[in-house]
């Protein structure tokens, strides 16, 4: 028969289009940057495709010649500090997220954020929009292996104390999908970031996880108590 038992201690969620809607905020910094040298400047769909595996990634792909770009190390540079002053004017949560947050801490779940997003910004993004609610935030830095690498993943569970087969990760991209499956844990897809259903089917999610809107990912948490007994 079927009866209540908990699967997953823990919610490990990305940021950027999982979270918050962080798009115009990562556009408009990185065309203020590509303007202040001379670059082209790019639309916010380019920049949606750009972001993912971090920011020395963004700025790679956004510039010309890359990483060969004899400015890119400076360019990398200007955008952290510009970005870092205006990663708050226009940035908000999905709807329905602070809700979901609120539930799955009344519920006792324990919660992280693990992101390619640069650490600083990750955890003052974390502190301004969900403080309490989720205490531990994990980004970009130096000395651990970033996304799809498990490591940042693995850290946010030893600082929560649950084990990877006790937590689900949730995020809305092809690196969250090989995050999960790097650590060993379930994954829920989410379609309303910077990817589309399309795209997350194309990278190997299955159809059937992916969820549309907060509500859909609140039952998915939920229906993981109903097991076979």
């Amino acid at each position: 028969m079927k009866t209540e038992e908990r699967i997953y201690d823990a919610v490990i969620f990305d940021l950027d289009g999982t979270l918050l809607d962080t798009l115009t905020d990562l556009a408009d910094s990185l065309n203020a940057v590509l303007q202040q040298h001379d670059l082209p400047l790019h639309t916010k769909d380019e920049v949606r495709r750009f972001v993912g595996n971090g920011i020395r990634k963004l700025i790679e792909r956004a510039i010309p010649g890359g990483t060969e770009h004899p400015q890119y190390e400076q360019i990398y540079q200007d955008f952290c500090t510009y970005y870092g002053e205006h990663c708050m004017d226009t940035t908000e949560p999905y709807p329905g997220i602070l809700s979901l947050l609120d539930w799955l801490k009344k519920s006792g779940y324990q919660t992280a954020i693990v992101s390619n997003k640069a650490d600083f910004a990750v955890k003052k993004l974390n502190r301004i929009y969900f403080d309490g609610m989720i205490p531990v935030a994990i980004g970009e830095r130096e000395g651990i292996r970033k996304k799809p690498a498990p490591d940042t993943v693995f850290q946010a569970l030893r600082e929560l104390g649950v084990e990877a087969q006790r937590a689900v990760y949730v995020g809305d991209s092809d690196v969250d999908l090989e995050t999960a499956a790097n650590a060993g844990m379930d994954v829920i897809p989410v379609c309303w970031g910077f990817r589309s259903r399309a795209f997350l089917i194309e990278h190997g999610a299955v159809p059937e996880q992916i969820v549309a809107n907060v509500r859909e990912l609140r039952e998915k948490v939920i229906a993981s108590q109903i097991v076979q007994k």
